[in-house]
């Protein structure tokens, strides 16, 4: 009987550990997804504020938030240089990230 609740209480611990790793895994997967997007759009942004593509940068900047499955939050250009914030997810798995662009300084 003791070795039957020992077994249960290990396959308990073991389970809980498993669903932990995988919810880290996913937060992380998340936040290099939101990422990336944050940089794309914050590109595409500053490429048009410079003339580079056509458009407007802000627009270009939530076409790419979006092409890369994440929603464009805020957008700000200083001249030619973009900072923009994207959120990829809902609720409890949602990351947001956030990215700047421009000329070097």
């Amino acid at each position: 009987m003791a070795g039957t609740a020992l077994g249960v209480g290990a396959l308990a611990v073991t389970a809980a550990l498993a669903v932990g790793c995988g919810a880290v895994g996913a937060a992380s997967v998340l936040a290099a997804r939101a990422s990336g997007a944050a940089d794309a759009a914050a590109l595409a942004a500053a490429d048009a504020a410079a003339g580079a593509v056509t458009g407007v940068p802000c627009e270009r900047a939530r076409q790419v938030a979006t092409a890369a499955g994440a929603d464009l939050l805020q957008c700000d250009l200083d001249a030619t240089t973009a900072t923009v914030r994207v959120q990829i997810g809902t609720g409890l798995l949602a990351a947001q990230a956030r990215a700047r662009a421009g000329p070097a300084p």
